[in-house]
C-alpha cells in the first residue's frame, strides 16, 4: 500500500464494503452520501481514477461506478478488513451443530462442511487425503447474482466434479496463513471471474484435511473468516493430533 494515501485507502475500503453489500458498481455520489469521507465528490472521483490506474478498481461498462479487482479484495482481506468477533451464541451454535460427529474425522468433516455452507450462505467443500470429498450448499449459489450466468454456474459445478482441480486450488498460493483467498482470474478461467474461494489446509491426526467455501467474490469476509477459523479450532479440539 506504499502507493496509496490514507484517504485513498479509506475510499478503497468504502468501495469494497459497499460493493460487497450491493453487488453494484460504486460511484462517487454514493460514497459522498453514505461514507463521511470529508472530501468533495470531485476529490473522490480523482482518487477513484488513481485507484483504477493502480489496478485496485475496474470501471463498469454500464455506469460511472467502479468495482474492486482481485488485487483490491486481497488487500482488503489481508490488511484493511476488521474481523468481527464471534459472539458466544455463534460459537455455541457452531459447536452444537457438529457435536454429534466429534469422534470420527470423516463424519466431522462432512458436518463442518455443511455448517460452514449454512453460515456463509455459500457452497461448502471438504477434502481429505484419502480422497473423501464433501460438499453442501449448492442452492446457496442461486441466491447470488453472479451465478445467474449459466456459464459461471456450469464451470463451478464442473470444478466440484474434478478432485484434482480442487486439490490444485487448495494448494494455490500456499502461505503461512491458515486461511487463504483466491479468485477466479488467478486460476486462468474467465468464466470464474466473479467467483471467490476461501480455503484452509491443515494436518489432523496424520491426515491432511482441507475445507473451503466457493461463492461470490463478495463474501462477508469479516464474519466468514473468523467463523472458518473457529471450526478449525473445533476440529483440533475434537480430534487432537496423536
Amino acid at each position: 500500500m506504499l502507493d496509496l494515501t490514507a484517504r485513498q485507502v479509506q475510499i478503497l475500503r468504502s468501495i469494497i464494503e459497499e460493493y460487497i453489500q450491493t453487488a453494484e458498481p460504486v460511484g462517487s455520489e454514493t460514497l459522498d452520501r453514505k461514507y463521511s469521507l470529508g472530501v468533495s465528490p470531485a476529490t473522490i472521483r480523482n482518487d477513484m481514477v488513481y485507484l483504477t490506474k493502480q489496478g485496485y478498481l475496474n470501471k463498469s461498462h454500464s455506469s460511472a461506478g467502479r468495482m474492486p479487482t482481485p488485487i483490491a479484495m486481497k488487500l482488503y482481506v489481508n490488511e484493511l478488513m476488521k474481523e468481527k468477533e464471534l459472539s458466544v451464541a455463534d460459537e455455541v451454535s457452531a459447536k452444537e451443530r457438529v457435536w454429534d460427529s466429534r469422534n470420527e474425522l470423516n463424519d466431522l468433516m462432512y458436518e463442518v462442511t455443511k455448517a460452514m455452507a449454512e453460515k456463509s450462505h455459500a457452497l461448502g467443500i471438504g477434502l481429505t487425503d484419502d480422497k473423501h470429498l464433501y460438499h453442501a450448499g449448492y442452492a446457496n449459489l442461486l441466491q447470488m447474482p453472479e451465478f445467474y450466468d449459466i456459464e459461471v454456474m456450469r464451470h463451478v459445478l464442473n470444478l466440484i466434479e474434478e478432485v484434482k482441480l480442487l486439490e490444485e486450488i487448495f494448494e494455490f498460493g500456499a502461505s503461512a496463513n491458515l486461511i487463504r483467498v483466491v479468485y477466479g482470474p488467478e486460476l486462468g478461467n474467465k468464466f470464474l471471474a466473479p467467483v471467490g474461494f476461501i480455503y484452509m489446509s491443515f494436518p489432523i491426526n496424520g491426515h491432511n484435511c482441507r475445507l473451503g467455501l466457493i461463492g461470490s467474490h463478495r463474501f462477508d469476509y469479516q464474519y466468514v473468516i473468523p467463523m472458518m477459523r473457529y471450526f478449525h479450532s473445533l476440529i483440533e479440539e475434537f480430534i487432537p493430533n496423536a
